[in-house]
């Protein structure tokens, strides 16, 4: 087992796919992969409605959202560096403790009525250890399973991830009509499961004499960084314009629906179809999922109808799988072994900085205007792979 565990720690290889808990292990990680999103996924629903008891306004949720994801982009390197010299899983579970007690404090503040500055600073905490979590949990992965069976891996990922941001919502709005402060721990306690599921891959701590460090920031790995912050600027658009691009058509806010729905459908169709396929996109296949979610995005900024908007979804929808395990497959082989845990953090962040922009800009401007904008990014970052594509 010594040899396996140096392996894993470099990245360099899998545990042989024919151990007896070699499934289960990988099916561990699936489960903690699906339940570590829950709090971002229910949040915005469950903190507004604990903001709305507290306060009489839920805009004090967006606070608390804004405050987490901050904090994962700003503690995202740092806290990934922590844990270099510790066993990846051990590490992992660490951080997810600290993320369940922040959450669970935030409900107890709440309970006792403490003065709701105090709530967003400990949702802050919980939030300044996500993105090193998410970089644990996905380096995690290159010892669950074969460098052949990643791309399915990520697919089957993908979808539990997507089906997570559909039921956690729901789950949240019927809990928090039971009370809101139950709903926010409901979420803390299903996000802790990583904690208790995610299995061990071995100590991380090896010989390191001959293993370059390498640079988390070439432009390379910049390209992917880029391109994963424009689709979360895209898709965040969508979500959180949903109930403006209703209103603009004509219909009740609830029919925001109509845009919300075919685009989480259509993203677990994506996630399933990486799956069955199970390969690393080409250069040209790559090229093609940019070009859709573009001219998706630019459908939806149109606003020529609710039929040519939902098409647009659509196409946003249906190519986030593959071009996000395409972002994390390219990245781990572009990130220096030991580093792997920081870049996948930082892929996470991209993420977060693009759902920042995103809401920054429809804070600041029109809908339509937004939406022109977000287009335009989503654009700029196809022909950028398009011309570097060459010369990677």
């Amino acid at each position: 087992m010594t040899s396996h565990h140096k392996a894993d720690a470099a990245g360099a290889s899998p545990p042989s796919p024919d151990e007896p808990s070699s499934r289960w292990k990988l099916i561990r990680w699936y489960i903690s992969s699906a339940t570590f999103g829950v709090p971002q996924a229910a949040g915005p629903i469950a903190f507004s409605l604990l903001a709305l008891s507290l306060t009489g306004d839920a805009r004090g949720g967006a606070a608390i959202m804004l405050a987490m994801t901050l904090a994962q982009v700003v503690g995202a390197i740092p806290i990934a560096r922590l844990g270099r010299n510790l066993p990846a899983a051990t590490f992992l579970k660490r951080l997810i403790v600290v993320r369940t007690l922040a959450l669970a404090t935030t409900a107890a503040l709440a309970a006792y009525e403490a003065p709701f500055p105090w709530l967003i600073l400990f949702a802050a905490v919980a939030g300044l250890v996500n993105g090193a979590a998410f970089g644990y949990l996905r380096a995690l992965l290159n010892q669950l399973a074969p460098a052949s069976g990643l791309p399915r891996a990520l697919g089957i990922a993908a979808t539990l991830n997507e089906t997570t941001f559909v039921l956690a919502p729901v789950a949240a709005s019927v809990l928090g009509t039971i009370s809101p402060i139950f709903a926010v721990l409901a979420l803390a306690a299903l996000g802790a499961a990583p904690a208790l599921l995610v299995p061990h891959t071995g100590p991380a701590r090896i010989d390191t004499m001959h293993l370059a460090e390498g640079s988390l920031l070439s432009p390379s790995i910049l390209l992917w960084l880029a391109c994963a912050a424009a689709g979360g600027a895209t898709v965040a658009a969508i979500e959180i314009g949903a109930v403006g691009l209703a209103l603009n058509f004509g219909h009740e806010p609830t029919l925001a629906i109509m845009f919300t729905v075919p685009l989480c459908l259509t993203a677990v169709a994506g996630g399933i179809w990486i799956s069955v396929r199970n390969r690393m996109a080409r250069r040209g296949t790559v090229l093609a999922h940019l070009a859709l979610m573009t001219l998706g995005s630019v459908l939806v900024a149109l606003d020529i109808s609710v039929a040519s908007t939902i098409v647009g979804t659509v196409l946003i929808g249906i190519n986030m799988a593959p071009l996000s395990t395409h972002y994390s497959l390219v990245l781990d082989t572009l990130a220096p072994p030991r580093r792997r845990p920081e870049v996948f953090a930082l892929l996470r962040t991209a993420n977060a900085l693009g759902v920042i922009f995103a809401s920054a800009v429809m804070t600041v401007a029109s809908l339509s205007l937004a939406l022109i904008v977000v287009a335009g990014l989503m654009g700029i970052v196809t022909v950028a792979v398009g011309i570097a594509a060459p010369r990677r």
